[in-house]
């Protein structure tokens, strides 16, 4: 994989779904706690929520610098189980368990900057039949914009600014309701072919306050794959972070250790795994990647030893 779209991917991810991968623990009861971009009304309440995220950082370019700008974030999909018509918790259907729960699907909105794209998605339904029963998954419309800025700052430099907003239309006064018509886990993926990023990190001395003026407001850009891409993301990393080689795949928890959150699956009962299989399509996509691991795959998550290059 892309190393960009693997970090990126592990960005979006991030607390999707928490140990013990299962819909009745108490952690996975209140999600998408990361880099949301939240309806207006929802956010003149509770400030600490954004209706509008920034990122501005450095490039080493002429005027006419021209950046690729690539939003990507998560829409929340309802998934409701029906038994005959009716709304239940879960429904056992032909042997295989079926739960209520919210999904989400992969939004992504493309930026030729400088420019502004409009984020327009229409609300949607779409429903699965199942023996005795359905399941019925819907997602409410959402509205905003992406915009992407590059404005001169000195000879040979100039400054990257990209702004999401939330325009959502809702009058409601519920988080849940608010989250699905929120930009969860948000983040901006920049990239040039006409110069270098500046690290905000560790700017050059000559650069240094023009990129402490930077405006990061929910973002932080850091380096990733060379000086040609940036990352602006609601959490924030080090420059040039990486996905270490010995992961068999995304736990939704990037600062944990895989070897303890892979053995912790393998040893849940044969009841909690048919919770976490039914519980969502990648807690499902986890327990069986783990169950398939090789006694030299889970030595390697054991530890290992790497030189240290300095950058």
């Amino acid at each position: 994989m892309d190393p960009v779209r693997a970090i990126a991917d592990a960005v979006l991810y991030e607390g999707y779904l928490l140990w013990p991968y299962r819909h009745s623990a108490t952690k996975n009861q209140r999600r998408w706690t990361f880099g949301g971009v939240y309806p207006p009304a929802h956010s003149a309440r509770h400030p600490d929520d954004r209706r509008a995220v920034r990122t501005e950082c450095l490039l080493e370019a002429g005027p006419d610098a021209a950046v690729d700008v690539r939003v990507r974030f998560l829409h929340v999909v309802r998934r409701q189980v029906l038994r005959g018509r009716t709304p239940v918790g879960e429904l056992d259907a032909g042997g295989e368990r079926h739960v209520s729960w919210d999904e989400a699907v992969e939004r992504e909105v493309i930026v030729a900057g400088p420019g502004r794209e409009p984020v327009a998605i229409a609300a949607g339904r779409a429903e699965e039949p199942l023996p005795g029963g359905a399941i019925v998954r819907s997602w409410e419309a959402l509205a905003g914009a992406v915009a992407v800025h590059v404005v001169p700052v000195a000879d040979g430099v100039v400054r990257v600014g990209v702004e999401i907003a939330n325009t959502t239309p809702w009058d409601g006064d519920d988080r849940e309701d608010a989250l699905r018509r929120t930009f969860c886990s948000a983040h901006a993926v920049l990239r040039t072919a006409t110069g270098d990023f500046v690290s905000q990190a560790d700017p050059p001395e000559r650069l240094r306050a023009a990129a402490e003026a930077g405006r990061n407001e929910g973002l932080w850009p850091v380096l990733v794959d060379g000086r040609h891409t940036v990352l602006a993301s609601p959490i924030i990393l080090e420059d040039h972070p990486r996905i270490a080689p010995e992961s068999p795949g995304d736990l939704f928890d990037g600062g944990e250790i895989d070897q303890l959150l892979v053995l912790n699956v393998l040893s849940l009962t044969d009841a909690e795994k048919a919770e976490m299989r039914a519980t969502d399509p990648r807690a499902q996509e986890i327990l069986d990647r783990c169950e398939a691991l090789t006694p030299e795959q889970l030595m390697r998550l054991h530890g290992t030893v790497r030189e240290v290059m300095a950058r």
